[in-house]
């Protein structure tokens, strides 16, 4: 790898980006889901800088406690503080705290990166909350002992409260954008809506087409009928009605998950699409809600699954950091051409030799999400 590693180098140049850090990572046996999602994870700059700056603030406390959040911080904090600018690093503690702590990524059967990366930001969220928590109890366990406090009656909603609000991460921040379900009957036109929070959006694929047609498919109105009546609390009954899911809040790093593994009955088991599905550079959502219409987004990051079948292959990804692109297989890093991105969009023959499909897209948006 030192070899490459110079490689690297002596591409960049004197463009090298100042202070940053191109590192592959070790693979132990079948770790090339977790390192493909962790390159991904580690060049979404707001990411890595709230992991770093919590790394920063709790080293005290994450020698004591160690959980999958302080060993992802550690990695991460191992990779920035480097000397040499390119090189490999063993993310050995990281994968074994994951083992370690879920069964699913025991074994060394092809695992799933999508699967990775939601449990992966699912449990940085729970450990975040659950510290959130126990700082809040601490607050007004303290605050309680003052007597003035309690004369005013709690400041607080009760942990059995009705009003009680849910606790925001920084996860929550980058990634959580909100879907807002809306139902119309057709009978008394009376539209309901149920909003429902996201940190990924799963999209159904088909041949030859683009992220903006999945998207629009995704918001395509659909008519229940028959024995997928709607019940209208208007009409105080079963109704034909229809349904389009919309964007109501793009997140701040919009992540798409492209359902290339479908259970086909038949077959009994699932089966690789490899359709063609072209994932543009720069991508304008249109089915968002207002004021958050027409937001722009950058693709920063692509997890790429190589291989004909859903049970074996290889994950890889390309990155794009300071303006240029990156390819990230385990330990060896390369610097692509940007024009070199379509080459991973698949194939629009169903059998071809090209099995390396983009699978998961990471998305930064160019302007206001809040």
């Amino acid at each position: 790898m030192g070899a490459a590693g110079s490689k690297l180098e002596k591409a960049l140049g004197d463009q090298f980006p100042e202070g940053e850090r191109y590192f592959g990572f070790e693979n132990f046996g079948n770790t090339c889901y977790c390192n493909s999602v962790l390159q991904a994870l580690y060049f979404c700059v707001p990411f890595r800088e709230q992991l770093l700056e919590y790394y920063t603030s709790n080293k005290s406390v994450a020698d004591a406690e160690e959980n999958l959040m302080t060993c992802l911080a550690d990695l991460f904090s191992q990779i920035s503080s480097q000397k040499k600018k390119t090189g490999v690093i063993a993310p050995k503690r990281f994968v074994q705290r994951l083992k370690k702590q879920n069964e699913l990524f025991r074994s060394y059967m092809h695992q799933d990166a999508h699967e990775f990366l939601n449990y992966l930001l699912n449990e940085v969220v729970d450990i975040l909350e659950k510290e959130a928590k126990s700082t809040k109890t601490e607050v007004e366990t303290s605050s309680s002992s003052s007597p003035e406090k309690i004369a005013n009656g709690p400041k607080v909603p009760q942990a059995n409260g009705v009003h009680k609000e849910p606790i925001v991460t920084w996860v929550h921040n980058i990634f959580q954008g909100i879907l807002t379900n809306e139902t119309r009957c057709l009978r008394c036109e009376t539209v309901t809506a149920r909003d429902e929070t996201f940190l990924d959006l799963s999209l159904d694929i088909e041949q030859n087409s683009s992220i903006t047609s999945c998207l629009k498919n995704f918001s395509s109105t659909e008519t229940l009928h028959a024995e997928d009546k709607f019940f209208c609390d208007k009409c105080c009954s079963l109704q034909e009605a229809q349904k389009r899911m919309k964007i109501k809040k793009p997140p701040n790093i919009l992540v798409i998950h492209l359902k290339r593994f479908k259970y086909i009955e038949q077959l009994g088991r699932y089966k690789k699409l490899s359709y063609r599905v072209v994932f543009p550079l720069e991508l304008k959502l249109s089915n968002t809600v207002e004021p958050y219409a027409d937001v722009e987004y950058s693709l920063f990051a692509v997890v790429v699954h190589v291989g004909s079948g859903p049970n074996h292959g290889h994950y890889v990804s390309l990155v794009k950091s300071h303006n240029h692109w990156l390819f990230f297989d385990d330990e060896n890093v390369e610097m692509i051409e940007e024009s070199a991105v379509q080459t991973f969009f698949g194939s629009s023959q169903e059998y071809s030799s090209n099995t390396d499909h983009g699978y998961i897209l990471f998305y930064e948006s160019l302007g206001p999400t809040k």
